[in-house]
């Protein structure tokens, strides 16, 4: 199973955890991390995603968040950025913003089953069957991973 996090799953560890749901998407999040980190799960990635992580202010978060890209087993890079720009400005149509829809565009080009976010309004507004689009939570709730 293929998937891809946009920056707001990435960074979600990182904010503050005293509200219920940010701490659970960020445990979420992490049990993900773990999963792609024992080749569970193939993780995707885009020059979209480096280009916001190095434009993350908090050095920490952004070391972190690099390390674990890394672990992408596919990279949508530059080359098809053409083709993406085309997608994304399909996507943008759902009034769905730039950024937003290139991450979905990019996962659609990786050939993703689930793009995973903590934003509820990209669920909301891009339905099309290309991708699954759901919260960490709701990715383990819908496919059942779990550790072993």
């Amino acid at each position: 199973m293929k998937i891809y996090l946009d920056n707001c799953a990435y960074n979600r560890p990182f904010d503050d955890q005293s509200q219920i749901r940010i701490f659970l998407e960020a445990q979420a999040k992490l049990h993900i991390q773990r999963l792609v980190t024992a080749n569970k799960l193939k993780l995707a990635c885009s020059y979209m995603s480096l280009f916001e992580n190095n434009d993350n202010p908090h050095e920490e978060r952004h070391f972190s968040i690099a390390e674990f890209l890394n672990h992408a087993s596919l990279f949508v890079d530059y080359d098809k950025a053409e083709k993406i720009e085309i997608k994304a400005a399909e996507i943008m149509k759902c009034n769905i913003k730039n950024k937003d829809a290139i991450h979905i565009a990019c996962a659609i080009e990786a050939k993703c089953d689930y793009f995973i976010t903590t934003d509820d309004d990209l669920a909301k507004k891009y339905t099309d069957n290309d991708i699954v689009i759901c919260s960490p939570v709701d990715f383990i709730k819908i496919t059942g991973e779990q550790d072993e």
